[in-house]
Formats: C-alpha cells, structure tokens, sequence
C-alpha cells in the first residue's frame, strides 16, 4: 500500500488529506482552526517573517503542519508523495526561500535594496530535509506565475474547468486573498485583491472558518430567520429559526445548540437578508441592541459588517478592474465560477446581491477548495510540473497589479465610501461618474446557480474532519526590563499572551501580528518585542 498526502496552505488555515495511491480513496482530512504564523493575512505573516526571523516563521508553519499530518493516522512509512499548494507568500515560507521581494511592489526597490527573488518555478525537495518528521518522501511544489499569483490561482483554472467552456466568464477564489480570472477571447485576465479574512470568518466577533459548528448560510421564514450550521462531514443542515431582533429561538432545529460561529458566507447572508429585512443599511444595524442575531448567542454587529463590506469592496473593485483592462463590462459575462470555501458554501444570489459576484452573471457554478484539489491530482500523477510550468508561462502575459492600478484605486474609493462612511446605494454612481467609470447595475440579472461540490473538501464521502484547534506552536523568552505586571495579557484581543516572571509566551496562531501589536504599545516599561521571542522546543 502506497500513500500520498495533500496539502492546502491557506492564508486562514492549512488542510491536508491522506490518499491511498493505489485505490485514490481518500483515508482521512484534517484541518487546522488558524494559520500558525501571526497575522490575519499574507501581510502580516511576510511581515513577521522579515520581522522575527524566517527561520522562525518556517519553523511554526512546519511544526504545525506535523501536528496536523498526526491526525492523519495513517502508516508515515508507506507516504511515497507529499504535494502542496497555496500562494507564492504561503509556499516560500513552507520552502524556507527569500521572501523580501513579495513585500515590495516595483524592481527598482528590490533592485535598491540588493534582493535577488529566487526562483518559485517549481521544486521537489525531501520532506526530512524541510523539517517534516518521520517520511522519507518527496514534496512536490507547484511553480508560482508572479509574486502575488500562484499555484492556488492555477488550481482555480484548471480544478473548475473554466478554460474548457466557451465565451467570457470570469472566475473568483474567494478567501484572503481573492485570486481572480477574467478569460475573454482567448486571453486570460488575472489579479488578487487584498480581501482580507473577512470573507473565512476571521476578524469576526464570533467568526471561525468553514469547520463543524459554522453557522454558513441563512435563510428568511415567515416566523424568523433559518440558520443552517455545517456538521461534522462539512455538510450545511438546518438549525434553529431566529428573530434577528432579539435572538429569541422560534423553533428548534436539528443542530440545535450546535453553532460555535459564524464563518464568512453565513456573514454574507447575514447581510443579504438584512438589506431585504430592512434591519442593516449600509454597515448600520437596525435592531433595538444594534446587534443581528442568530442561533446558540452567535451574532454579529456594524463592526463586522464593516470588516465583510471592505472585503466585499476589494472583490467588486477587482473583477471591475479585470473588466476594464479587457475592454468590457459586467453585462459581457454571462458565467461567474466560485472556488474556495466562501465561494462554495455562500448562497450564490445573496453573494450577487451584495456584490461578490458581477451583476451580469446569469449563471454562478460554485466550487470546493481547488487548491487540495489541484494537490491531490498532483500525488496522483494526474498534473505533472511541466504541465504547470506551462500553464505560468499562459498567465504572466495579462496580469494585472491592483496595487499599481489607478481603476481599482479609483473602485475601492468609492466602495469604501459604501461599506464605511454610510453612502447610500443611490449615490454608489454618482461617484463612479467622478472617476470617469461607467455605471453598476444595483440590481443583478435573472440568474441561477450550481453547486459542483457538496463540500469545501474533496472526496469526504461523509467522512468526518479532524480540526486541528491547537496547532501546538509557540513562541516564549524572558524580557529584560519586564516587571509581569500583566497589562499585555489584558490588552491582547485574542488572549494569545502570558507573562510570569519576566517570562513571556504567545500562542502563535492566536496572535494577530504586525496587524495588532497592542502587547508592545501597551507595556509600559516599552521592553516587550515579539520579534525577540523564539519557538518553544518540543
């Protein structure tokens, strides 16, 4: 018996699947809870990675995924494969390689700065020489298009099979950061906007990623509001009934007192039905404490609403952008495909309703995570590295850079001025008319949707998953100059940090990073730096 293991390095969160070569039955699926790294976003972990060291930030992500392949539970001795995918950020601080050229747009800083990008066309390297214990295997990594476009936006191509079908579409991988494909005469169109961890259920009050327990859509009765909450196998199922107002239970349902959270598509529709409701304009809530409630106490509040509508916003501004760059508009593509766990598990109407999805969309065909998807088919031999390096070669040619692109500048102003600053819908054109752009249509076509994937993790076949909720890094030290007043642990949002006796420990995967730092700012004797602090041996 042969094995081989997948793996997805998200910007959220890693997930893994263990594959019988022989058979292609999938054994078992772990997932971890957060990424190991500090940080909400790719930002953040490159910057702690140039911040603390990149061995340090290796050294978490490594230890983490070790963990995560225990629960596994399957013979390290018969791994013959490991393959991985995830964004250029993700795969060069799993490979261990120079990271300082994703931090700076433009060749001339690099250049200043003496960086020389190393090569991300692809590599198979020893799993015992990357700190992966107990497999005397190979890993295979996928080639990289651009610093920013990776193999997760191939695995968005190929896994949805959107090159296949004729006419324009326009493809979106909804998470952190949204990868995107505009495909239209035979070119293709790609950028990445900077969503941010919204849209997965970070930065959310009571939000968590896609796991069981996820309260991941909504739906408007008669008597209340529907809560559908995801189960062990991943699969949605009908929880309580709710009146949005007070939180009041109007019906119980099969899960319910099953819900820990909330992640992004439940946000989503959430908001959807609250626009329809009457209760959300703009990020405002209208209920009598301010707060939208769902079941089991989960709710969310204008502050979460603002964080969805930002991430919403870069989304929009993006697929317009793509739009404007191939010289046509949200009523020139017909066919919208949506990859990732947001984009699977989301109602894709609500979605078009508030604006992840074009307008002109008639029809939305929804996809699981592409990323272990393309993983998997390479363990398999069903994608090799030279037909990926193929595929880099296709996409460098219409890349486009959001950060550099006054379109998307100019879109996000104004999608800012939406979600944030309360603009009203009716003024949404207005300003579009200041940047010279054409009109959004408020209302979206007549469309339908399909669902490809019951689940955001291919092949469960109603398997459970096992979550990973301690990945098990830390990183500890003693600070001179600390008196364990314990001022940082009162200050830390996410109650990642203990100090006693000048000795300080940060549960990495709960620390938020460069995002944060509200430890540092808030001791007072100013001696706490996190970049000083190392990982705890085992």
């Amino acid at each position: 018996m042969r094995y081989g293991r997948a793996l997805d390095i998200g910007t959220s969160g890693l997930r893994g699947q263990a594959i019988d070569l022989d058979t292609k039955e999938t054994i078992s699926t772990a997932m971890t809870s957060r990424h190991p790294v500090p940080g909400m976003n790719v930002i953040d972990h490159v910057n702690f990675a140039m911040d603390s060291g990149q061995e340090v930030a290796t050294g978490l992500l490594i230890r983490a995924i070790n963990n995560l392949f225990k629960l596994l539970n399957i013979d390290l001795s018969k791994v013959t494969l490991i393959a991985v995918c995830g964004n250029p950020f993700q795969l060069s601080i799993f490979q261990g390689i120079e990271i300082r050229d994703l931090a700076y747009a433009g060749k001339s800083m690099i250049e200043k700065l003496g960086i020389k990008p190393p090569d991300r066309n692809g590599a198979i390297v020893k799993a015992s020489d990357m700190g992966i214990k107990g497999i005397n295997a190979n890993v295979m990594i996928p080639p990289a298009v651009t610093h920013e476009i990776g193999a997760d936006a191939m695995a968005m191509l190929t896994e949805t099979g959107v090159l296949e079908r004729e006419g324009t579409k326009i493809v979106v991988d909804y998470g952190t950061n949204a990868e995107m494909a505009l495909i239209h005469e035979g070119n293709i169109y790609t950028g990445s906007a900077a969503a941010g961890p919204a849209l997965e259920g970070q930065q959310i009050r009571d939000g968590m990623l896609a796991a069981p327990g996820a309260i991941s859509n909504i739906e408007i009765k008669e008597n209340g509001w529907l809560c559908y909450v995801l189960d062990d196998a991943l699969l949605p199922q009908e929880g309580d009934v709710i009146d949005p107002n007070t939180g009041t239970v109007v019906v119980k349902g099969k899960m319910h007192g099953k819900a820990i959270g909330v992640t992004g598509t439940g946000v989503v529709a959430a908001i959807a039905c609250g626009f329809d409701s009457g209760v959300v304009s703009g990020s405002k809530v209208n209920t009598p404490d301010g707060i939208l409630h769902m079941q089991d106490g989960i709710s969310i509040d204008s502050k979460d609403i603002d964080e969805a509508g930002k991430a919403i916003g870069a989304i929009r501004a993006g697929y317009l952008t793509l739009m404007i760059e191939a010289g046509i508009w949200v009523e020139d593509v017909d066919v919208a495909y949506m990859s990732g766990a947001s984009g699977l598990y989301v109602d894709a109407k609500k979605a078009q309703k508030i604006g992840m999805v074009s307008p002109g969309a008639k029809e939305m065909i929804q996809y699981g995570n592409t990323s272990i998807m393309l993983a998997r088919r390479m363990v398999m031999g069903e994608r090799t590295m030279d037909e990926l390096r193929e595929m880099t070669k296709r996409l460098k040619a219409k890349h486009c850079m959001f950060a550099s692109s006054g379109e998307f500048k100019d879109i996000y102003s104004v999608e800012i001025s939406l979600w944030s600053y309360g603009m009203p819908w009716s003024a949404y054109n207005d300003m579009m008319d200041v940047y010279g752009l054409k009109h959004v249509p408020g209302d979206p076509v007549a469309s339908h949707s399909v669902r490809r994937s019951a689940t955001d993790l291919p092949e469960l076949r109603g398997k459970p998953v096992a979550i990973l909720r301690n990945a098990g890094v830390e990183l500890i030290g003693k600070i001179e100059g600390c008196i364990s007043c314990g001022k940082c642990e009162k200050e830390c949002p996410e109650s990642a940090i203990t100090v006693k006796d000048a000795f300080v420990t940060i549960n990495s995967e709960r620390c938020m990073g460069t995002a944060c730092k509200r430890c540092e700012m808030d001791c007072p004797k100013k001696v706490l730096q996190i970049k000083k602090l190392q990982i705890k041996a085992m």
